[in-house]
């Protein structure tokens, strides 16, 4: 798997990221809320603690971890962008929006 973040999404992930060195950043198939595991959402997560189940993706600003379970639900290739005109993170390939209104939420403190 291939993840590619651009640079002004890498300037919002290093705002966010600010002060928490120990932090870890996950690309999250989020299903909380949706009812169904097929329903979930792509969501960039800041972590404190890795599960077992994660797996490490090496990338051009560095590593990302997405859970092995949850892979069959991204593109072989990615790009993380940031859009200055919605405010937000995008999840993309070259063949579609996997989530054209991402949120990185900070979950370093739960």
């Amino acid at each position: 798997m291939e993840i590619i973040v651009t640079e002004e999404a890498e300037k919002k992930i290093k705002a966010k990221r600010s002060g928490k060195n120990s932090s870890h950043l996950k690309l999250k198939y989020d299903t909380e809320g949706c009812g169904c595991v097929v329903s979930g959402v792509a969501a960039l997560w800041l972590v404190n603690e890795l599960e077992d189940d994660d797996h490490e993706i090496h990338t051009n600003i560095g590593s990302i971890y997405i859970e092995k379970s949850k892979e069959v639900f991204f593109e072989e290739t990615m790009t993380i962008a940031f859009s200055e005109k919605a405010n937000c993170f995008q999840l993309k390939s070259p063949n579609q929006y996997l989530n054209p209104r991402m949120s990185l939420y900070d979950r370093t403190d739960s």
